[in-house]
């Protein structure tokens, strides 16, 4: 499904990615430090006039009025002072909203809940899993939680975390855990323990800094899982080193790949330590504001593959209905000859009841819909010329059905000045509503509604993760990390790709492959490049020598007399199967790798083996 109704507004606000000079966003910048000798950075940074926002373990951030970063530098010329970076800003990466449905009602499954298999697991709440949402908080005003299960850090630059600072929040938690009581939604890991951290401002954004001490919060609250519908442009240190962090300590973190339909890396899910989530649509097809980074970086000799650097996989983010702040969305229901059809809000607040009238495309006033529902097709002129054209025909509400399969969402533009109820409706209801002798339609405020953006894609893939993981509670977060690559269901060109990465999240798959193969995995099962039996296993040991780094593998149960041994997915040597081998990289730094060995010439392979250096 395309979405083409973003408006210049809604891009000048900030969602896209952005490049930082010399002279850091509000002059603000990050201070690696000893802390034992913070205190003194800190004099030293207030005597040149900074003000400080953030101390954490490790690291402050301050603004610097003026100051160039190389200015910074030689201000905080310490020994204690380990590195000065620009503080790189941080927005949600959510596109538009829409809204339809009626949850008041009843409980409502979104769709991406039955595509990824999750309605197949049952969450096991006893398990002690924990996601961690970084985000503009949670709007405690919301009914739709298991409130005794959540708790929070408040941030003295954006406020209560149980406050909202814009929908963004409340929606992305809502996908990862709304309860399982009988109205409103129902999230992938249905009442799951969260712990809320507010980074965005009044303004909508954040910094990297807050990025990563909210990291670190996370991991003092006991999460298991850090979800971040955020993302932005510039990588960091001091944020990188935060979230490698948690991941050592056997967490999993998913970040957002970005709304600007490229192949620009958005950071933090650019980190090999943070899982890029895609975004999808309900018909499998990739969203078209999905970025798409590529895997490979260098050129000639000095080219990598690193598949921890780009989409890894996909989940349902294209018009997901999930929870709001109370009233925060619009709420439309229809129905024609007294039976109930899908609908979406467009504009204006109201009630229509009254027999229809079908106006064609709109594009002409006609005194025939005097005291009417117009019933319009999509096409010839725009949205609000077609509601206009129906108000002024003396119309009482109106009826945009969509002209390809699926419903139509949209609205009437920042220009809108009609006051009749007007909804969009699907393609497969129009010769239904076409031929009604009556319609009802009924727009009116709401605690749920739809988003767009991979921002909705992340947390299904944080809620499934969460779903599964409580059945396998001794699993790492690397395990269900590479358990998600290896079970889901391959989209988009055969194989692995830039857009979908491994394909679409799968829960059940994920599950029985678990349940089969423990946590260590048994190869790839899914949108990969490579199978396998569950028999060959793998261990990995990284190293430096001399400052070099070097991986010493060890495998076994392989039955061939030779095997082939991957790394980030391309052969490095095919040796003999005497259980051992040693890449010597010859590369000094950091980096992170992916391992699998096979049986030489076919794809019996081990599960993926991740090394960190």
């Amino acid at each position: 499904m395309k979405n083409n109704k973003f408006t210049p507004s809604l891009i000048a606000a900030g969602l896209a990615l952005s490049s930082f000079g010399a002279l850091a966003d509000n002059d603000r910048y990050i201070i690696q430090v000893d802390n034992n000798a913070k205190g003194i950075v800190k004099a030293l940074a207030k005597q040149s006039g900074a003000e400080i926002h953030v101390d954490a373990d490790g690291f402050i951030a301050a603004t610097f009025s003026g100051k160039s970063l190389d200015d910074v530098k030689g201000l905080l010329n310490n020994p204690h002072v380990k590195l000065v970076e620009a503080d790189q800003k941080r927005v949600p990466l959510a596109l538009f909203n829409d809204d339809a449905g009626d949850p008041t009602q009843t409980q409502l499954t979104p769709y991406a809940v039955y595509q990824s298999q999750a309605n197949q697991v049952v969450f096991d709440s006893n398990a002690g899993m924990k996601v961690c949402v970084i985000d503009s908080g949670l709007d405690s005003s919301n009914a739709d939680f298991n409130w005794s299960a959540i708790t929070g850090d408040n941030d003295p630059g954006t406020g209560n975390w149980f406050e909202n600072g814009g929908p963004h929040g409340t929606h992305v938690a809502g996908t990862i855990g709304a309860a399982d009581n009988g109205f409103g939604v129902v999230g992938m890991a249905p009442g799951v323990d969260m712990h809320i951290i507010k980074v965005f401002n009044a303004s909508g954004w954040g910094y990297s800094s807050d990025l990563a001490q909210a990291a670190q919060l996370c991991s003092q609250a006991g999460a298991n899982i850090i979800n971040m519908s955020l993302g932005g442009g510039g990588a960091n240190s001091t944020e990188e080193n935060a979230f490698k962090d948690f991941v050592a300590g056997g967490g999993l973190a998913v970040a957002a790949a970005g709304n600007d339909g490229n192949s620009v890396r958005s950071y933090p899910a650019g980190y090999s330590s943070v899982m890029m989530i895609g975004a999808n649509d309900a018909d499998n097809n990739i969203a078209d504001f999905s970025q798409y980074p590529s895997c490979t970086t260098g050129r000639g000799k000095r080219v990598t593959t690193d598949e921890t650097i780009c989409v890894e996989v996909t989940a349902g983010g294209v018009d997901t209905l999930s929870t709001y702040p109370a009233g925060g969305a619009s709420l439309s229901s229809m129905s024609a000859d007294g039976v109930g059809f899908a609908s979406s809000a467009m504009e204006n607040t109201g009630t229509a009841s009254a027999a229809t009238y079908f106006l064609g495309l709109g594009d002409a006033v006609d005194s025939g819909a005097a005291g009417k529902v117009c019933v319009i097709d999509r096409g010839s002129v725009s949205f609000y010329d077609k509601v206009n054209n129906c108000e002024l025909s003396g119309g009482v509400g109106a009826v945009i059905i969509n002209n390809e399969p699926g419903m139509l969402y949209g609205t009437l533009g920042d220009t809108n000045n009609t006051s009749i109820p007007a909804v969009g409706a699907a393609f497969e209801d129009r010769s239904a509503l076409v031929a009604a002798s009556t319609i009802d339609i009924s727009i009116g405020a709401s605690d749920y509604g739809y988003m767009s953006g991979t921002s909705m894609a992340t947390p299904a893939v944080a809620g499934i993760a969460a779903l599964v993981w409580s059945n396998h509670p001794t699993c790492t977060g690397e395990e269900i990390r590479s358990a998600l690559k290896a079970t889901a269901m391959d989209a988009g060109a055969a194989g692995k790709d830039d857009f979908f990465g491994y394909g679409i999240a799968q829960a059940a798959d994920m599950n029985t492959y678990l349940t089969q193969n423990g946590c260590a995995g048994g190869g790839d099962t899914g949108g990969g490049d490579t199978g396998g039996t569950g028999d060959l296993t793998l261990t990995a040991n990284g190293y430096k020598v001399k400052g070099t780094q070097r991986v010493d593998l060890s495998w076994a149960d392989a039955t061939s007399s030779n095997v082939d041994v991957y790394r980030d997915g391309n052969v490095i040597a095919t040796t003999a199967n005497d259980g051992a081998y040693t890449d010597a990289l010859n590369v000094k730094g950091g980096g992170s790798y992916s391992y699998q060995v096979c049986e030489a010439g076919t794809t019996t392979c081990s599960a993926s083996v991740s090394v960190v250096f």
